[in-house]
């Protein structure tokens, strides 16, 4: 069971994130329509005080209590915006003298005028609610100054209630287009994020299947020709090349088993047969013990072989080098292939330089691969046929070729010949790993290996080395 599945994680970071972000730009859009709407009506408010009040009052000059009383009352009477606003007139006491609804006003608090009173600029504005339950934003603006103190104030009010239902109008709107994003966003996150979970999933019980053993499973192709469905690509070409290692181990590891019951075999059974005709026949003996070197011998090779392929797998096959003649070293071993030319009635064509040419390297590994190459020549080959080898002296690198007339190597199989385990023809003994080691020694050198063939016309090696840089 998955505690922290991708889903959950992209609702609780991605979506959640999201979600705070739009709340935030939400409030903050909220709160900015909020102050344009309440400074227009400031400043309406503000454009009122200032061009009706100081037209009108500044002209009375000192006036008594009685003469102000009928003047707020013209004032008031003669106000043209009582539709969107209401008026007062407040005297020096502080007392409402006059309002344009008509009505007294009593235990209603105005802290706008108090603001005024201790402002630079005679203005105070306040936002609150009246004892009704209206909100309004008022503005109390001071008379002119009598006798060093204002003659009063005029006070003009807004009701804010329409203002606050537009606004919630507003807001409702901008809060239902943030749900519909909101949905929006989490139903294409929610299909987005299915169309990788869907495939991720299939891909984890293939991959269980493949580590389990199975090696035939394959994931449907995605639909997506993105990363994906490369992946599903790798998974199902990985599931392959798996399976196509696994049966070739497990080949090798029959034909190992093959390779040394034959040697194991003949050494016991001449072992037995030596032992009971220790007393008569001594050509029997002889022979036996003939068998057993060769067996032997052979055996030794094979379990090194399989020693440089573990220490090539691990890393740790490594070279001794030395300065060596290259032509000495081949001739060496042309040497030992020459009886088995004659044996097998194979013809050995050889085309060896008589000076000396140096390199540097590993004597023993480089023979080993120059024998590999050339058993393959032999073994792959028949009766009649022919083993051509040759060096050449070319600038600063050997060029040794390794030609035959045998039964080739098909175009399918010869990219895959120096991988491990493979075998071209199962037909002919071979543990599978000898030209992957061969291989591996000649890249240990900074050399190169081609292999050219055509099924039915043979096959020719060509090794190239470079030269020693004493020899330069």
């Amino acid at each position: 069971m998955i505690k922290n599945s991708i889903v959950k994680r992209w609702a609780f970071s991605v979506l959640l994130g999201i979600i705070v972000l739009i709340i935030i730009i939400g409030i903050a859009v909220g709160v900015v329509l909020q102050r344009q709407y309440y400074n227009s009506v400031e400043m309406t408010l503000n454009s009122r005080a200032t061009t009706m009040v100081v037209s009108y009052f500044s002209t009375l000059g000192h006036i008594t209590d009685e003469t102000f009383n009928q003047a707020a009352r013209k004032f008031v009477n003669n106000f043209s915006d009582k539709n969107i606003m209401e008026v007062w007139v407040i005297d020096k006491s502080g007392d409402v003298v006059v309002s344009s609804t008509g009505f007294s006003v009593v235990g209603e608090k105005f802290p706008d005028y108090d603001y005024a009173l201790m402002s630079e600029d005679g203005k105070g504005t306040w936002i609150g609610n009246m004892q009704s339950g209206e909100k309004i934003m008022a503005l109390s603006y001071l008379l002119p100054k009598t006798d060093g103190a204002p003659m009063g104030a005029v006070r003009y009010i807004i009701s804010l209630d329409d203002i606050d239902k537009q606004l919630t109008s507003i807001f409702i709107s901008i809060g239902f287009f943030v749900l519909v994003f909101i949905f929006f966003t989490y139903t294409s996150g929610a299909y987005f994020i299915k169309s990788i979970i869907k495939p991720v999933k299939k891909i984890n019980e293939t991959a269980s299947k493949i580590a389990k053993g199975d090696f035939n499973v394959s994931i449907e192709k995605h639909k997506y020709n993105d990363e994906i469905g490369l992946l599903c690509d790798t998974i199902n070409n990985m599931a392959h090349e798996i399976g196509e290692t696994e049966r070739m181990k497990n080949e090798f590891i029959s034909t190992v088993s093959h390779e040394l019951r034959t040697p194991l075999t003949a050494i016991k059974g001449w072992g037995e047969t030596i032992r009971l005709a220790k007393d008569t026949d001594s050509d029997i003996i002889d022979k036996g013990i003939d068998v057993i070197v060769n067996e032997s011998e052979r055996l030794t090779a094979l379990v090194e072989e399989l020693l440089d392929f573990s220490r090539m797998e691990s890393g740790k096959l490594s070279l001794k080098n030395g300065i060596l003649d290259i032509t000495k070293e081949l001739s060496d071993v042309l040497e030992v292939f020459r009886e088995r030319s004659e044996r097998d009635g194979i013809e050995l064509i050889t085309n060896i330089p008589n000076n000396p040419i140096k390199i540097t390297g590993d004597s023993n590994r480089l023979k080993q691969a120059f024998v590999n190459i050339i058993d393959n020549s032999f073994k792959y080959n028949k009766k009649g046929g022919f083993v051509e080898v040759s060096l050449e002296n070319v600038n600063n690198s050997v060029k040794i070729t390794i030609s035959d007339n045998g039964c080739g190597i098909s175009k399918n199989d010869l990219p895959r010949v120096r991988e491990k385990f493979y075998k071209a023809n199962n037909s002919v003994r071979g543990s599978g790993i000898g030209l992957a080691v061969t291989d591996e020694i000649i890249k240990l050198h900074n050399g190169e290996m081609i292999i050219e063939s055509k099924i039915g016309k043979g096959t020719t090696t060509t090794i190239v080395l470079p030269k020693s840089s004493k020899t330069r």
